[in-house]
């Protein structure tokens, strides 16, 4: 929290010696506070007066609302044998109506959850008719996926039938309903996902793999760099390329107005720990952030990805992205660094599958502990996942390392936690890894970047091995679901080696002379 006396100690040169660590005042009781605050000092404060500037009310943005919200239409039905049953699985014993019920119901409120439509079919689907009027249906109406719960084991030639139809077809078979043989009929059939369990987080997960397919095809990605307007796609994303000047530009029309002064006291206040940055630093990074949220509605686009090493190299800009970034991954947003596309639609599909954020990186092998160092400046804190606004990783403030400039976050990922590994080498075909959390890296001793994280590997038995750059760290082991999408939509899936031989070609044989 601003105060007087903090106000005037201008000369302080830290913003740690300016904001309280601890405060919880609500940003309207700040925002008065300062400004009152403000207009009370007669001296040592003129270069201050200019933060406390209202802005008007429609030129704030919601940095939310660039997150997109497609209509995805799911249909369900049930698949059975007509009741009653006898001498079959899932047996006499099993209440068909009460877990028709239980499941249709279920799967509407997951639906619900992760605003999925689901279109529950009125009858189950337990005759010959009634199967191939159900097929000619989806056929005719093409929703973006069907769930198929299956009630009996004989049915699941009614599940094959739907998936002929090319639909997207999310089979569900609750435990007493498949053997080995009838899962694997289907199991790794391209666009199909067959979940034989009685957990409805899963069903929850398919779903949420059809709304990520959709949201990938809604968005539309902001590339600012080099000098050149122009349009391209990589795999289902739309891009919008755009010279890197209109970024500078926007960063120099954009004030240390009444918005700033907030998202800087946030930030700031929140952090275990501040550093290297200073008052300017947090002004100018929430300078940042604001000029990319209004390029993003200048330009109608979902996401960004920057050339933030170029314009601070050069010199353009004083102050790296890197806080503003932050925010941005926090709030499902991506904001990919160094206008890598490939790595920025690898944010995205972590973010739009599993609804926390992701962190970009430079893989860095550490050959005394055999572990791999994931290691960038930008790392988003709602690693627990965005549902969860008010619990996030610890943070601490620091510059950017390559530049000693502005603000990055140096954020401690939980020790001995499971990881995965995931990064877009081309539109179809992406790496996937899993690991554990080992520890957390200090710059220094460390070089590199601020956020660095060792990740002991799982089945790749040497770190130096371990495929890809830019790849993106996530937390979970979701090596299943991440492979359960691609399979559904035709991506290409390729492993680190789990030794280093399977990489080398043998020698060939020397020549007999």
């Amino acid at each position: 929290m601003l105060n007087c006396n903090q106000l005037k100690s201008s000369a302080s040169p830290n913003i740690h010696n300016h904001v309280c660590s601890c405060c919880s005042m609500s940003r309207r009781s700040f925002l008065g506070a300062a400004a009152a605050c403000t207009a009370a000092l007669t001296t040592g404060c003129a270069s201050l007066q200019s933060l406390h500037t209202t802005p008007k009310a429609n030129e704030e943005i919601d940095l939310a609302s660039f997150r997109p919200r497609p209509q995805v239409r799911v249909m369900s039905v049930i698949a059975r044998q007509k009741p009653p049953y006898w001498l079959g699985w899932p047996g006499t014993s099993y209440n068909v109506e009460g877990e028709r019920a239980r499941y249709t119901q279920a799967i509407a409120d997951a639906g619900r959850r992760i605003g999925v439509e689901i279109v529950q079919e009125g009858e189950p689907l337990e005759e010959k008719a009634a199967i191939a009027a159900f097929v000619n249906k989806v056929q005719a109406e093409k929703p973006d996926a069907v769930v198929v719960t299956l009630q009996h084991m004989q049915s699941w030639g009614t599940a094959s039938e739907i998936a002929k139809t090319g639909v997207p077809t999310i089979v569900f078979a609750p435990v007493g309903t498949a053997f080995t043989g009838h899962i694997n009929s289907l199991a790794f059939q391209p666009g199909v996902h067959v979940i034989s369990s009685l957990e409805i987080p899963a069903v929850e997960q398919a779903l949420r793999m059809v709304r990520a397919k959709r949201q990938l095809e809604a968005t539309k990605m902001l590339v600012i760099q080099g000098s050149e307007r122009k349009e391209g796609k990589f795999g289902l994303v739309n891009l919008q390329y755009v010279p890197r000047a209109t970024f500078e530009e926007m960063f120099a029309r954009t004030p240390a107005g009444e918005e700033a002064q907030w998202v800087a006291h946030q930030r700031f206040r929140e952090a275990r720990k501040i550093v290297e940055p200073t008052k300017e630093d947090g002004l100018n990074a929430a300078r940042s952030y604001i000029a990319a949220k209004q390029l993003l509605k200048n330009e109608s686009c979902n996401a960004l990805t920057t050339d933030c090493l170029g314009m601070v190299s050069q010199k353009k800009v004083p102050t790296p992205p890197c806080l503003g970034a932050s925010i941005f991954q926090d709030h499902g947003v991506t904001y990919g660094c160094e206008a890598a596309v490939g790595p920025a639609v690898s944010l995205m599909l972590t973010s739009y599958l599993f609804d926390r954020p992701g962190f970009m990186n430079d893989p860095v092998p550490e050959t005394a502990k055999n572990v791999l160092i994931a290691s960038h400046c930008v790392s988003g804190t709602r690693i627990y996942g965005l549902d969860r606004p008010k619990e996030h990783a610890p943070y601490i403030l620091r510059s950017h390392s390559e530049s000693n400039l502005g603000v990055s976050t140096q954020v401690l990922w939980p020790v001995e936690q499971p990881v995965t590994l995931v990064q877009f080498f081309k539109p179809d075909a992406l790496y996937l890894d899993t690991g554990t959390v080992a520890g957390n890296v200090n710059t220094p001793p460390a070089g590199g970047c601020r956020t660095s994280v060792e990740i002991r590997m799982d089945e790749v038995e040497d770190s130096r091995d371990v495929l890809g750059f830019h790849q993106v760290v996530f937390l979970g082991n979701h090596r299943r679901e991440v492979e359960a999408f691609c399979q559904m939509y035709g991506i290409n899936v390729v492993h680190s080696p789990r030794t280093h031989e399977e990489t080398v070609k043998p020698a060939s044989k020397p020549a007999r002379t």
